[in-house]
């Protein structure tokens, strides 16, 4: 599961930022990752800084860390201070920009089905689903969350098997912040950030 996650969560993040509609970011990000990591793999594999500069640079852009961030804080947000804020942001997105970099490298584009959309393009939220063939020919539903910012439409979440990575963090967190405190876990995060495996 966390390697079909790891994949998954960098997958639409390829998209173009122009894209019409949320299923067209979806679709386009799946071309541009195949792209990108086409007849790459290896080096990828054995150059974890390239890896991960190669993720970032498809990812960062299309990604609403913020947003993601302050669901994953939960309440923890509105007692942060602003700088709190910050550091946890690059923190969070340095750390699971690494956790999950062993997915994409297993990534494959004919694996993913792009499902027709039936939400509502007027609202700032929705989502885009999405069917995921494994190696064993399970089909695992896949759902983005994603909003709108200023006509784009930036990824905020990815729901696999009914399980929300925003919630999944945001119970483990929780724990983690009453147990030691904010600080402690942004520590803990900007470490994870900055290592290479």
């Amino acid at each position: 599961m966390k390697r079909l996650m790891a994949a998954l969560v960098f997958v639409f993040l390829g998209a173009n930022a122009f894209a019409q509609s949320p299923n067209d970011v979806i679709q386009s990000a799946s071309e541009e990752l195949t792209a990108a990591l086409s007849g790459r793999k290896e080096a990828l594999a054995a150059n974890r800084d390239e890896l991960y500069a190669t993720i970032d640079s498809i990812l960062l852009p299309r990604f609403d860390r913020r947003y993601a961030a302050q669901l994953v804080l939960g309440r923890h947000w509105r007692d942060a201070n602003a700088e709190q804020r910050d550091r946890f942001i690059a923190a969070f997105y340095g750390s699971l920009l690494r956790k999950y970099s062993d997915g994409v490298l297993e990534f494959s584009q004919d694996r993913i089905e792009v499902l027709p959309f039936r939400g509502d393009l007027s609202k700032p939220r929705t989502t885009v689903k999405t069917i995921v063939t494994l190696d064993d020919g399970t089909k695992v539903p896949v759902n983005y969350g994603m909003v709108n910012r200023d006509s784009n439409w930036l990824m905020f979440d990815v729901t696999i098997e009914g399980i929300s990575y925003v919630r999944n963090f945001r119970t483990e967190l929780n724990s983690e912040i009453q147990a030691t405190g904010l600080d402690a876990v942004i520590t803990r995060l900007e470490g994870e950030a900055t290592t290479s495996e």
